[in-house]
């Protein structure tokens, strides 16, 4: 069990990323991932348990790998209250292909990293366009927490029924966080991703900020010290 100072979270916002890298010049690297890839804002939510990431970012980070000769225009995802997530597809030869269904798990958890999303109402047509899409959407949902993916068009993907499991675990070991330690620790096995749910207008991702004890030692020890006076 870490132990965490009760405002740690409020700390960490207050961290001073070029004061580290100036003193620790050995975490450069490490450091400059997660300044490209998080936000203190993002930090914090994280941290929190809950981040928050919009339908418009989603089909924006989709939109970027979609090129001229995909077997897709477009694909754009809809969140809803009620737990829905609504995925509209414009194709080149069959047009529109209009799903919805849920997402019933979106795990990452050091090298398992998955997606299932299951189906309603009708069957999931066209399984290769099907492995298309959903590899680029799990990609897309999980590039807020890990920073920039590199597409792979031999992504896992199982259809079953009305279900569709996408494992994305080898992408996330190759991608610069998989690949990036941090005092000897991964920077992907720092966070975890336990569930997503949709909501109005996006995505809420249920999370964990693992930092080891040497990890949050050093960390402590760069934070601002408090101000009694």
């Amino acid at each position: 069990m870490i132990d965490l100072p009760a405002n740690w979270q409020d700390q960490l916002q207050q961290i001073d990323w070029a004061k580290i890298q100036e003193k620790v010049s050995d975490y450069g690297p490490a450091l400059k991932i997660i300044k490209d890839t998080w936000d203190r804002e993002t930090l914090a939510e994280i941290s929190q348990g809950n981040l928050f990431v919009s339908d418009k970012m989603l089909n924006e980070a989709i939109a970027k790998n979609i090129k001229g000769d995909s077997p897709v225009r477009s694909v754009l995802l809809e969140s809803k209250e009620n737990g829905r997530l609504n995925i509209t597809i414009d194709t080149a030869k069959i047009g529109k292909v209009e799903l919805s269904g849920e997402v019933k798990e979106f795990v990452h958890e050091g090298d398992k990293s998955y997606m299932v999303y299951r189906v309603r109402e009708r069957n999931i047509p066209h399984h290769g366009l099907m492995s298309w899409v959903f590899s680029r959407i799990s990609l897309a949902m999980a590039q807020r927490m890990v920073g920039k993916l590199s597409i792979s068009e031999d992504l896992p993907v199982e259809i079953k029924h009305n279900n569709v499991r996408i494992d994305y675990s080898k992408v996330l070991a190759e991608s610069d966080f998989g690949r990036t330690m941090f005092h000897g620790h991964r920077l992907l096995d720092m966070i975890e991703i336990e569930k997503a749910t949709p909501k109005e207008g996006g995505i809420m991702f249920q999370t964990k900020l693992n930092i080891p004890e040497d990890v949050k030692d050093d960390l402590k020890s760069l934070l601002p010290q408090k101000n009694n006076g």
